[in-house]
């Protein structure tokens, strides 16, 4: 287009001969494009610098006196120069070249075109054809420029023709008044010192022109930092990543943008090119050197540093100081938000894994007792309306030999592989738990018929048939299981209830599997009328607690009681706890009455206090209480009610749990040990290893079982025990309670073995707390609080301190010196 415009504009030269100007006139012109072109109104676009010249003000002035070819010529010739001076680009320097030569033909054609028919004698003779002809050439060059800053942009034609359109509109009105004024001057042959005030007139029309540029340049890119800020605020870091990198670009103005998060220790970089991320992963960045201008993502305080705020240019590129302080702001805001996002990720990771830990099993990863309930519960009050539901318990035979002779670790490992092969055999939305040890549960959802429920435990069961190779050896894996359909009422519980009582008909018969049938039931009946008494008998406060007195075996003295729970049935007469507390603890009444029980024994407490007879006392304690996240608090409320020391109540604990319930129950037992109440650990040595217990729970007394007890004298396997159990007990600043004392032999011969205490029948059958009050206050042989003679002489006895003890230790029972 440029080179058809030039050679109409050299036809026309040729064909209307002018005389040829004098070389300082065409001096002038190339000189005057020259300096035009060089003082530009800049604007950054990607990695150039682009703006509005003032070519059209020696352009027009030229072709006003001159050869129209030759003003082309001169003007093209100067734009040439000052891109060669400043190495420019050789397509850039072309693209100048040729805009420059169109647009100065086109102005030469309009004045050619208009001034042949315009009037010579009239002033609109010059105003006329020069106003058209710049009109001309700045339409011209927008039509030229506009669409090239728009591609480069990335933005439409009309968004780049809307920009600065006033500002650009009061420039063209000054050069076109300045160019028609010198026009003016010079064809009227008036005084040269008329222009001498133009320079001063354009520099001041430059600066202005510049200075609004810069301040509505600067307006719209705050606008974009805000709008860019706001998005930014996300709480997931991908977003934000790909927000930053996406209207970095746009903010700045660059070719790509890059994030690198490198120094926060993620190997990811995400880089955009424009509007669009193009990369997303591990690094190295791609932008570096001198076309790269780069910020540090870091807190003002240095505390924090996510990475790299990367920017890249095709080319050279210096960064003014609004930019560089947009470039720190924006960099902080990113940083912020990063930090944000990853705080954010990281607390929805860890309760994450918290929710997931806390219905998942540890060892297994199966589903653990508490998501099979609330999964069952979902199935409740109403069977769904898609299928029937039923309840596979399993439980794996004679698996404590596995513990007892391969240790535990192969016994994690047998359990680990049995989980495996059942959550293999399970249909897809069937759920996989394991209750605790080696008791496994499935919930089966969805089933056509109940038949199926049968035919789907043998299928599952049968998995377990193949031997499992733990440490070299092959162990075959025996399971009984079993199953009861959803009833339609009792909810989970009484499901769990009719599951485990199939699985133990299995058991007895020798049968793989058993199916609960209500016929079958006969064992449970007088304990399904107790659950419905069971809120009568609360009401009515028939449960009653006897104690048993805990006595110094060395000095007869009375140093604790053990809190004993009875039913005074009106019917049933007194029911121990062996006959109803499984009935309570699957009935939900279980808060309501361990609630009573520890009333009655702080009460009895308060009462021998306030006689002189400071006495500890001891409740069993069920492991369904300490599942409970509000038994540690509801257990203190009731201490400083009953205004007793928290280290005269001890909780006694059966030794029969497994580790599983031992994880479960241990953060309630810290806590309660933490506040002063102390532990024993009851039947020791007849459940799961002492070392594995001791690690699990805060310990400080260990109870015999009775059967070591009356072995004592007759069985040297059982004063192996006992004695290995005072010694661990000794190491570990343990006391030792014999439980089951019946004869004057069972108790020195417990004593010389090193046991400190002990209960039983010998000292006192179970009684009220006001009998026992009488009783240590009558005594034995003028000696209150002693139930039995000393084993020693007077110099010689160890007393037990009945006062509260103010020490630190973990036991208010003393130690035979070693």
């Amino acid at each position: 287009m440029a080179s058809g415009a030039a050679a109409a504009d050299l036809w026309y030269a040729m064909t209307h001969p002018r005389p040829l100007p004098d070389w300082w006139q065409l001096a002038l012109v190339l000189v005057g494009a020259a300096i035009a072109n060089r003082v530009k109104v800049y604007v950054r676009v990607r990695s150039s610098r682009n703006g509005t010249t003032w070519s059209e003000v020696p352009v027009l002035i030229g072709l006003a006196f001159l050869p129209h070819g030759w003003v082309v010529l001169g003007a093209a010739a100067g734009i040439a120069i000052v891109k060669i001076m400043a190495r420019a680009a050789p397509h850039r320097s072309v693209y100048s070249v040729a805009k420059e030569v169109l647009t100065a033909s086109t102005a030469s054609l309009v004045l050619t075109l208009v001034g042949s028919w315009m009037p010579t004698d009239t002033v609109a003779a010059t105003i006329v054809p020069v106003a058209l002809a710049y009109l001309a050439m700045a339409l011209v060059d927008d039509l030229v420029f506009i669409p090239v800053i728009a591609i480069a942009s990335r933005t439409t034609i009309a968004q780049v023709a809307r920009k600065d359109l006033s500002g650009r509109l009061v420039a063209h009105a000054f050069r076109l008044a300045t160019i028609i004024y010198v026009i003016e001057v010079l064809a009227s042959g008036a005084s040269p010192l008329l222009l001498g005030f133009v320079p001063l007139l354009i520099a001041c029309l430059h600066l202005w022109h510049s200075r609004q540029l810069r301040t509505s340049e600067e307006r719209h890119s705050w606008r974009e930092l805000a709008k860019t800020t706001e998005e930014l605020s996300s709480v997931e870091l991908t977003q934000v990543l790909h927000v930053a990198a996406s209207q970095g670009a746009r903010v700045f103005s660059s070719d790509e943008v890059e994030i690198d998060l490198t120094a926060s220790g993620i190997d990811r970089v995400v880089r955009a090119r424009g509007s669009e991320v193009v990369y997303d992963g591990p690094g190295p960045r791609r932008f570096d050197g001198v076309s790269a201008i780069t910020a540090e993502l870091e807190t003002s305080d240095h505390s924090y540093r996510a990475g790299m705020l990367v920017l890249g240019f095709h080319g050279r590129v210096k960064l003014n100081e609004f930019e560089q302080y947009k470039l720190k702001t924006f960099a902080a805001a990113l940083c912020t938000a990063i930090r944000n996002a990853t705080a954010y990720a990281e607390l929805q990771r860890l309760n994450e894994e918290n929710a997931y830990d806390a219905a998942h099993d540890p060892l297994t990863g199966l589903a653990n007792r508490r998501e099979l309930y609330e999964r069952a519960g979902e199935h409740f009050p109403g069977r769904p309306a898609d299928g029937v539901v039923a309840l596979l318990l399993i439980d794996l035979n004679h698996f404590k030999e596995v513990n007892d002779t391969l240790g535990h670790a192969a016994g994690d490992a047998v359990l680990r592989e049995v989980a495996r092969r059942l959550a293999d055999a399970a249909t897809p939305g069937d759920l996989v738990a394991r209750l605790g040890g080696d008791e496994f549960a499935v919930l089966l959802v969805n089933l056509p018929t109940p038949a199926l429920a049968t035919h789907r435990a043998k299928s599952m069961l049968s998995t377990l048939e193949e031997s499992v190779t733990v440490e070299g050896m092959q162990i075959t894996v025996e399971a009984a299981g079993g199953i009861a359909l959803a009833a339609g009422s009792g909810g989970v519980n009484e499901l769990m209830r009719r599951a485990d009582i199939a699985m133990y008909q299995a058991k007895r018969a020798g049968q793989q599997t058993a199916t609960y049938a209500h016929s079958q039931d006969t064992a449970d009946v007088s304990r399904l009328a107790l659950g419905g008494e069971l809120h009568r008998a609360v009401a009515e406060h028939e449960f009653v607690v006897d104690f048993q007195p805990i006595v110094d075996l060395g000095s007869g003295e009375v140093v604790s009681a053990e809190a004993l729970a009875r039913w005074h049935h009106p019917e049933h007469g007194y029911l121990t706890p062996m006959e109803f507390l499984q009935t309570v603890e699957r009935s939900g009444r279980l808060q309501d009455f361990a609630d009573a029980v520890l009333d009655q024994a702080l009460d009895a407490s308060d009462q021998w206090r306030e006689a002189g007879f400071d006495l500890p006392v001891a409740v069993n304690v069920s492991p369904r209480s300490l599942l409970d996240p509000r038994f540690p608090e509801t257990v203190l409320g009731r201490l400083r009610r009953h205004a007793v020391p928290a280290d005269r109540l001890i909780f006694e604990l059966a030794e029969t749990l497994t580790l599983s319930q031992l994880d479960v129950v241990g953060r309630a037992l810290t806590e309660l040990s933490e506040a002063g109440v102390r532990l024993a650990l009851d039947d020791f040595g007849t459940g799961v290893t002492p070392l594995s217990v001791l690690s699990h729970i805060p310990v400080h007394q260990l109870k015999i079982d009775r059967e070591f007890v009356g072995a004592v004298q007759t069985s040297s396997e059982a004063a192996a025990v006992i004695r290995s159990t005072v010694d661990l007990a000794r190491s570990l600043h343990l006391a030792v309670i014999a439980d089951g004392v019946e004869s004057e032999p069972q108790r020195h011969a417990l004593w010389s073995l090193g046991c400190v205490a002990g209960q039983g029948h010998l000292f006192a059958r179970p009684m009220s707390a006001a009998r026992l009050l009488a009783t240590l206050q009558r005594g034995t042989a003028g000696r209150p609080g002693a139930l039995a003679s000393s084993l020693h002489d007077g110099a010689a006895v160890v007393r037990m301190s009945r006062r509260r003890s103010g020490g630190s230790g973990r036991s208010a029972l003393p130690h035979l010196p070693a």
